[in-house]
């Protein structure tokens, strides 16, 4: 290529990147001129309390939502389920473009007036934080005049999920004032009971799939990453329980007269649940990580992730983490065995001399996309077995206690499984290409993070790339007290919907 090409295309590239550049301030600029409206569309939504066992308010909440997308021009439907409706809104842009089905949650977690920091936790209030650390309410015509990032929002679902509905309704905004279209075709559901395991949702699924039917799915829920940029979550674990109990004698005994004599189960307990972990932390039962490989490139991508072992440490109050993996992300990538809760069968108040009838420890199993349920809770089973003690799925009974030196009770419930979309897959490529490009740098990309979400079935039954956009503070006090938003959130948020709105996939 000549100089003068060379020169002519350099130059291109610069008014192109000047053009692009422009486009981004401007869209900085008007989602700055809307943000007062934005934020008492918010305050709207968040007075409407949205409980499930109030059918009428969750009613409310939906009908709200859905005048909201009237006004765009989206189709809007009720969909009967075995509870609450779900609602869908759908815009058909252009036939040629992908369909993408997003996802938020509607209802909220129960709430506590006596321990939160205002009157009624379903009337939102404005707060900046005062020197000394503490929030102080400000009146709402604060709006009128420069908006700070950092004041927040308390009130309940102020975060969990309303924001990013609000977020969501912005952006759709932004482009109708701007006179431009979304680059795909949209579907949005509204699950009226996810803090209470989708039920409705999860019992729609056989009958309306072609309505769920997409190229794509975006679930929007969640808080970002703690530094507060912009976050792409490619999975989740799933979630397995189990319980595990050891017997003494037939009635609990009195630890003097028999003290020495009956076998205590707790004992038992414990020395089986030993068996089950080293010192370090890693799992010892076998094939427990079977099927895992931490390849070079997947290590890459789970070292860019912010972290800080000796402030996390800090922040948790321990003095070192378990050594499954070498660094949080990579903890996260492996199945987990934790015990949740320890009981015996003395259930009632204060302190009894007794050597207990049983003891059970009430597990969990975090599932990632190598491991399913039903083979993790089996593995444990086998190892209990492999430890000598004969396992039941019930009580024993006289003549079984009489001929087994050791018993076990193992029931097993499976929950969810597991989900993972290939962040260097087309879809992963182009969702964190437009991030890059409307933001300056990277997102920052969890590969799997360590909680479940209860539509994992929804995204097993579409077998569509999905992946996580979670826009909110992490410190958001989510389903605890004091629940809140960073304004700062909301406009990155909005921003963040502006960005895939307007991305071609």
């Amino acid at each position: 290529m000549c100089s003068f090409s060379k020169t002519i295309l350099s130059a291109f590239f610069v008014l192109l990147s000047t053009m692009i550049n422009g486009q981004k301030k401007e869209e900085d600029i008007q989602i700055n001129k809307n943000i007062k409206n934005t934020l008492m569309m918010h305050k709207d939504l968040v007075s409407i309390p949205n409980l499930p066992k109030n059918k009428d308010l969750m009613l409310e909440n939906i009908n709200w939502v859905a005048k909201q997308y009237a006004s765009l021009d989206f189709k809007t439907s009720l969909l009967d389920t075995s509870s609450l409706p779900i609602l869908i809104a759908e815009k058909i842009v252009d036939p040629e473009n992908k369909t993408v089905l997003f996802y938020f949650h509607i209802d909220g977690q129960p709430v506590n007036p006596d321990v939160w920091n205002q009157e009624d936790p379903f009337e939102p209030v404005l707060k900046q934080q005062s020197q000394n650390g503490d929030w102080q309410v400000i009146d709402w015509s604060k709006l009128d005049g420069t908006i700070d990032d950092e004041w927040r929002i308390f009130g309940r679902a102020a975060a969990d999920d309303k924001a990013p509905i609000i977020m969501f309704l912005a952006a759709l905004k932004e482009l109708q004032n701007q006179n431009q279209s979304p680059k795909i075709n949209l579907k949005i559901i509204f699950d009226p009971e996810e803090e209470y395991g989708s039920k409705a949702l999860l019992s729609s699924l056989d009958q309306y799939q072609d309505r769920y039917a997409s190229d794509y799915f975006i679930v929007m829920d969640g808080p970002s990453h703690n530094s507060n940029q912009p976050t792409l979550t490619f999975g989740c674990r799933g979630i397995a329980s189990c319980s595990i109990t050891t017997f003494g004698s037939k009635l609990p005994q009195h630890s003097g007269h028999y003290g020495n004599y009956v076998p205590n189960p707790v004992f038992r307990l414990a020395n089986l649940l030993s068996s089950m972990k080293d010192p370090e932390g890693r799992v010892l039962i076998k094939d427990y990580y079977k099927g895992i490989e931490i390849t070079s490139e997947v290590s890459s991508l789970l070292e860019a992730v912010p972290y800080d072992a000796s402030e996390l440490n800090d922040e948790l109050g321990i003095n070192s983490s378990e050594n499954v993996g070498t660094n949080y992300q990579e903890s996260l990538q492996y199945p987990s065995l934790n015990v949740r809760q320890i009981g015996t069968s003395w259930k009632g108040k204060g302190l009894k001399t007794v050597i207990p009838e049983y003891a059970t420890a009430n597990i969990d199993v975090r599932l990632v996309p190598e491991t399913e349920g039903v083979s993790q809770l089996q593995k444990i089973k086998t190892h209990i077995e492999g430890q000598g003690f004969y396992v039941l799925d019930r009580d024993p009974t006289d003549e079984e206690r009489q001929t087994h030196l050791k018993i076990v009770k193992f029931t097993g419930t499976l929950s969810v499984n597991s989900f993972r979309t290939n962040p260097d897959s087309d879809f992963g490529r182009k969702i964190r290409n437009h991030i890059r490009e409307d933001f300056g740098k990277d997102p920052v990309v969890i590969r799997l993070m360590g909680g479940t979400v209860p539509i994992v079935p929804l995204i097993n039954k579409l077998r569509v790339p999905t992946v996580i956009v979670p826009m909110v503070n992490m410190d958001n006090n989510q389903h605890s007290p004091n629940e809140n938003i960073r304004i700062g959130n909301i406009r990155q948020g909005i921003k963040i919907c502006l960005s895939i709105l307007n991305a071609s996939y």
